[in-house]
């Protein structure tokens, strides 16, 4: 992969790191090599960013040309936006606190190169902010208020802006981030394309446990893919890569989200996608959109601080509450009476505006179709956790399953099957995991998960290895396909 350092003027640049390329900005833009050259990662250290400023088109053209831009125009529009830059610091609050903690101004500005600070006490929050904002120079502005500090606004420093006494500094921070052994290690065999795999290793109820995360690398790797595991550390190197694959439990608040929306911006292909984890992650959303396309569910309604009563008395008792965001059978609970109704009521509404009740329908176990791309993959049955009417009961710290029966496809009853797909397709062409119950001669969707379980010797019990080839399958063709438009293909 070529590298290109482009900057207004060479001169005042004076690296000589192996396998990098100096490139002045006006040759980046104009010069026929540049622009037929394949797959170029290009390092924009322009003066400025701002609209239509010399930076601004060697990022835009970057991207037309099929190269990866650092930063990429998604990032340089987020120099704008103090709220953007608010949002995206939510998961450094703590590091911020402990790096700047000490302090006793009310202002602070931090310079970046490279990932790196020049004093050892702020590396942390310094790797930490270029994996966020993934500029090559960066200038972080923070703001003490009411004792605590806050991000307040980022932006690219320019050429001029770096004292006489950093530029060693930056030539080594420059050198060492360009070692790194993706790049300075050359392949036998190049990849055709690049995955990465969201994990976080801590998680309790990660959706893939160990063995299966090896199984889709293995998969990828026999079609041409390189996968790897990465965490919400490595928000930066999205642009590496041509696909990520979320294997963390998903949150709208929360630092996948963010991930699955930057990967889309960037023209990566994405499983989930923010639609699907916007969709499938607010049970009232989805009930709304089930009932609204006559995808048959328990009796459900929403619930407010006005219609309290009035909703008991509709569904009756014992019912299931949810809050909105829940998952993992927490923030769902079953009443008995109308005190247990009021009390959890109370302070699931503490939470949030609005909460689902739902009818109580006791069943052996739950039905888990698995669909990608609008066709069945896998099929289970959940059953419930022994004397419990969840599939899952948390005692204490050690959460107890019920046991998971796998069954083929062409074994699961038609009306559960087309069901579970006609509830998938109005979520989008994603992975998902359809949860249904089966009462008589009926079924009801409970709801529709985006990351879904996928783990070794459960739900890959039928299918083996081939599971994991198809869900890697329709990766690959959705990148094929998204590439198509490149110049010479």
């Amino acid at each position: 992969m070529p590298i290109l350092l482009v900057v207004n003027d060479p001169k005042a640049w004076p690296l000589d790191i192996p396998g990098v390329e100096v490139v002045a900005a006006r040759k980046y833009l104009t010069d026929s090599q540049y622009s037929d050259m394949r797959g170029a990662k290009v390092f924009n250290l322009c003066r400025h960013y701002r609209y239509q400023a010399t930076g601004y088109y060697v990022t835009l053209l970057a991207e037309a040309r099929g190269h990866r831009p650092q930063p990429d125009i998604a990032t340089i529009q987020g120099f704008r936006s103090v709220s953007i830059a608010r949002e995206m610091s939510e998961d450094l609050v703590d590091v911020i606190q402990s790096s700047l903690g000490p302090l006793r101004s009310k202002h602070f500005e931090l310079s970046v190169y490279f990932g790196r600070n020049l004093a050892k006490r702020y590396s942390r929050l310094s790797l930490r902010l270029f994996n966020l904002f993934p500029v090559p120079l960066l200038r972080a502005y923070f703001i003490r208020e009411d004792g605590k500090w806050l991000l307040h606004r980022v932006s690219p420093i320019s050429a001029s802006e770096i004292p006489i006494g950093h530029i060693p500094f930056l030539l080594e921070a420059a050198a060492t981030y360009f070692s790194r052994r993706r790049w300075s290690v050359p392949k036998k065999k190049p990849p055709r394309y690049s995955m990465a795999i969201l994990r976080n290793p801590e998680e309790t109820h990660s959706p893939s446990n160990e063995r299966a995360v090896q199984k889709f690398i293995k998969a990828a790797s026999r079609v041409g893919i390189e996968a790897e595991v990465i965490t919400k550390q490595d928000y930066g190197l999205l642009a590496e890569y041509d696909a990520l694959f979320i294997r963390e439990t998903t949150a709208v608040n929360h630092h996948t989200f963010r991930f699955a929306h930057r990967a889309q911006t960037l023209g990566l292909e994405v499983i989930d996608d923010p639609q699907s984890i916007l969709r499938c992650t607010n049970k009232v959303f989805l009930a709304e959109l089930l009932e609204h396309h006559g995808i048959p569910i328990p009796k459900t309604r929403i619930v407010h601080r006005e219609n309290i009563d009035a909703v008991r008395q509709e569904i009756g008792l014992p019912c299931v509450l949810k809050q909105p965001d829940s998952s993992f059978s927490q923030g769902v609970v079953k009443v008995q009476n109308e005190q247990d109704y009021n009390d959890a009521i109370e302070k699931l509404l503490s939470r949030s505006d609005l909460v689902i009740a739902q009818e109580f329908l006791p069943t052996e176990y739950d039905w888990r179709i698995g669909v990608i791309n609008g066709s069945p993959l896998w099929a289970c049955r959940y059953y419930m956790a022994d004397n419990h009417w969840q599939i899952i009961q948390q005692k204490g710290t050690e959460p107890i399953f019920g046991k998971v029966e796998s069954l083929p496809i062409d074994q699961v009853p038609d009306k559960i099957l087309k069901t579970a797909i006609d509830a998938a397709t109005l979520i989008g062409k994603g992975l998902y995991g359809v949860d249904l119950k089966q009462s008589g001669n009926r079924c009801y969707v409970i709801e529709v998960n985006d990351n879904p379980n996928i783990d070794a010797g459960y739900e890959d019990k039928i299918l083996g290895d081939e599971l994991y080839r198809r869900i890697i399958a329709v990766f690959i063709e959705r990148i094929e396909r998204g590439k198509s438009w490149e110049p010479g293909i």
